[in-house]
């Protein structure tokens, strides 16, 4: 039994909670394999999805792990909330809250948005990705999808790859790696860099062919031109040639390294369609893992524990 009461930094979570975590939604990816794959353990609570930021991956996961633990679940997208409208996040709180729904997924495009509806709710909040803070749950499947596929975490070196000072996967994973024993590095151009990049906690290069070799995981992550602002940026081409991943860099991998990537890729861009598609690739590992992870999330935050999922 995790002790939070809701899931919005992943620092505020020990190491015992995140192993329960990963260690339940273990058991929800058995299930999920099932030819049948709804459990009554949900049933009559309410789950609303507030993603007040445009998502695909992230609020249908929730929504597939919602229903499939036989929650109510609600979705409100910015286009049809009364944000629209003017209101303030604090009114929609509230007025939510008053509907007596029992846990709150949210996602907003300014950092804090899911304290400020911790404060005036009674639900479980989750964040489901704050600004360029955090997305706990995105971290917590890409752990997930590295312990399966390389049994555990000591030791480890992972490299995280392109748009570091804009991604909020690095505000989650860098923590949770460092917490679970591995070793993370933040790689990319100085001009997708924070200004203090050591302020990260995690070793950080400028150049991905001087760590490629070293690494067990390469993370590629997506270059967010939606978040980048004002920030330099050189062409994509000359993006592609010194921080893509391609066949050629592929050969200088260690040979059980894997791929990674928070999906959707520009291919072309972190990932040639030949490291899109190699064996090497986990990103419909991560997909899959992202169901389960959630399910535990919402199954533990609301009083669940790891005994008994699969009857």
């Amino acid at each position: 039994m995790i002790s939070q009461q809701h899931l919005i930094d992943i620092q505020d979570y020990s190491v015992d909670e995140i192993m329960e975590i990963l260690d339940t939604a273990r058991s929800f990816k058995e299930v999920n394999d099932r030819p049948l794959k709804k459990l009554p353990t949900l049933r009559g609570r309410t789950i609303v999805n507030l993603f007040l930021e445009p998502s695909t991956r992230t609020r249908t996961s929730f929504e597939i792990a919602g229903k499939r633990l036989s929650a109510d679940t609600i979705n409100f997208s910015a286009s049809t909330s009364s944000t629209q409208k003017g209101e303030s996040l604090a009114d929609t709180a509230e007025t939510l809250s008053a509907m007596n729904c029992d846990l709150v997924v949210i996602r907003h495009r300014m950092a804090g948005a899911p304290r400020l509806l911790a404060r005036h709710m009674d639900a479980h909040i989750v964040n489901g990705g704050d600004g360029k803070h955090q997305h706990p749950t995105q971290a917590l499947l890409d752990a997930f999808t590295i312990r399966e596929e390389k049994g555990g975490f000591e030791g480890l070196k992972v490299g995280i790859v392109g748009d570091i000072s804009h991604s909020r996967v690095v505000g989650s994973l860098v923590p949770l790696l460092k917490m679970l024993g591995a070793t993370p590095y933040v790689i990319g151009p100085a001009t997708l860099m924070p200004a203090e990049p050591e302020t990260l906690g995690a070793d950080y290069a400028y150049s991905l062919d001087e760590l490629l070799p070293e690494l067990d995981v390469v993370y590629m992550l997506r270059i967010q031109l939606e978040r980048l602002e004002n920030a330099p940026l050189p062409s994509l081409r000359e993006y592609a040639l010194l921080y893509g991943l391609d066949t050629e860099r592929m050969e200088r991998m260690k040979p059980d390294a894997i791929i990674m990537h928070p999906g959707p890729v520009n291919r072309g861009v972190e990932l040639t369609a030949e490291a899109a598609d190699s064996e090497r690739t986990v990103l419909l590992d991560q997909v899959n893992a992202g169901v389960a992870v959630r399910m535990a999330v919402m199954y533990l935050l609301l009083g669940g524990d790891s005994n008994g999922i699969a009857a």
